[in-house]
Order: structure tokens, then sequence, then C-alpha cells
């Protein structure tokens, strides 16, 4: 084990029972990721990444090996791991604000001014009395993405948070990600099918190939900030990534889209 990463991931296996079957999701998954790295997981759909991040989050404990967190195995969900969906899962009858503290009383001194602070980080002064309905879908994650971080995470989980947003508004919620890494310098494992966001986002990308999912290659991204999309080393780059994530796409058997 490496006392030195936030996050250890060791001999991880994980099979589902279906009507079919066993389903082997993932097998024999090692990885470390230290504490202010960005992570991003890629591969074809079905290969388990979103099992990946349950498992991570505490949502799936069915598994064998060791899933842990400062060395601790994890045993169930907590206040120090964050999670983010593809759908921001607000509750369209509370105002930014009331989402954002969630459970938690915006007449609490403390709870307001973290509240006001991750309004702040994530862009939406103007907007803390507006209900859901009013939000554009980027602004929605916005405050999905604060109300994880309202409990200072040590590891934020993103599962395509991004997937369901139009190409303008998906590359600016990639701008207001990286901000917020930056400036709360939260650890943070991003699952997406999209290549050229795992290479803008990540300091290294994991790229699985399909059941039993498996890490076929972990790429270190030695790009400086802010990085260009048009760039002849981040298209190099893309390329070297896009014939292993292809590599891993064309071994697939089954499609289990979901898993």
């Amino acid at each position: 084990m490496n006392s030195s990463a936030l996050l250890n991931i060791r001999d991880l296996d994980k099979q589902f029972l279906t009507g079919k079957g066993t389903v082997h999701a993932l097998r024999d998954i090692n990885l470390n990721i230290k504490e202010g790295e960005f992570v991003t997981v890629i591969g074809p759909s079905g290969c388990g990444k979103s099992t990946l991040l349950r498992i991570i989050a505490g949502l799936d404990k069915t598994y064998s090996g060791f899933v842990g967190l400062n060395g601790e195995q994890i045993t169930g969900p907590g206040i120090d791991k964050g999670f983010v969906f593809q759908e921001h899962r607000l509750f369209p009858w509370l105002t930014v604000e009331k989402n954002i503290a969630a459970d938690l009383s915006l007449r609490n001194k403390n709870v307001r001014e973290k509240v006001d602070n991750l309004i702040e980080l994530v862009k939406l002064k103007g907007f803390e009395k507006s209900y859901p309905r009013e939000l554009s879908g980027g602004m929605a994650q916005r405050v999905s993405i604060a109300r994880a971080l309202l409990r200072n995470p040590k590891v934020l989980l993103l599962d395509e948070p991004f997937g369901a947003l139009d190409a303008f508004t998906r590359s600016h919620m990639q701008e207001v990600l990286l901000d917020i890494w930056r400036t709360n310098q939260t650890t943070m494992v991003f699952v997406t099918h999209d290549i050229d966001e795992a290479i803008f986002l990540a300091n290294r990308v994991v790229i699985l190939k399909p059941r039993p999912g498996e890490i076929s290659s972990i790429v270190p991204v030695n790009l400086s900030y802010p990085r260009k999309k048009a760039s002849a080393e981040f298209q190099s780059l893309r390329l070297q990534i896009l014939s292993q994530f292809e590599s891993a796409e064309h071994n697939v058997l089954i499609d289990g889209a979901g898993i």
C-alpha cells in the first residue's frame, strides 16, 4: 500500500449476480491517488467506471479487495466523500442556497458563511433565491457541485456530470470545475466518455478496458494549465489516448451501459 496516497485501491474485484448469471464488472483494479490530484477515468460503456465511483463513495460494499481513504477501509457513505451525478438531483421546492445547505440550517452562522462562499466559488452570486426550474443545466450542476463541497470532503467523485450539457456549456463547466479544484485543492475523480474532457481536466487519465473492467493504462498529462485543446501537444496526447481507448473498446463483448 502507498502510504503517501489519499485514496488506495488494491486488488479490487466486483461481480454482479443477474438473471443471466454472474457478471464480472471489475477485476484486479490497483490505483493510488494523491491528495489534491485530479484523475479522470475513461473507457467503453459497461467497463465499470460508474461502479468504481460507487465503490469509492461507499455506496456499493459487495466487492473483494481493499478500497481505503487515508489508509482506512471505506465501509459506507460519509461526509469525507462528495458525489456529483450526471443529473443535478436538486430539490425543486428549494432555492439555490437551500439546496446547497441541504439538511443544514442557514440560520447557523457557519453554514450561512459556507453556503455564501460556495455560491461565490461556483459563480452563482445573484441566484441564491432562484429555484431549479429557473436555472440552466450548467447552473444546476454548479449548485450540485457546491452542495457536494459543503462539508469539505477529502475526495469529490463526479460521474459524467457534464454529459447532458451542450458543447458550449460543457466547455464552460470544465473551466468552472478547474477553478474550484485550484481554489479548494480538493482531490477529484471524474468519470467521462469524452477524451478531450479527460485530458483538459486531469493530472492523470485512467483508461479502463471492458468487462471485466481492468486498468488498461494510466497516462500522465504533463501539460500546463490552462490547456489549449487545439495545441499540438494536446492533440498528440489525444491521439495516444484515443488509440488505447479504441483498442479497449474493440474488445467489448457485452455492452452493459450503466454498470
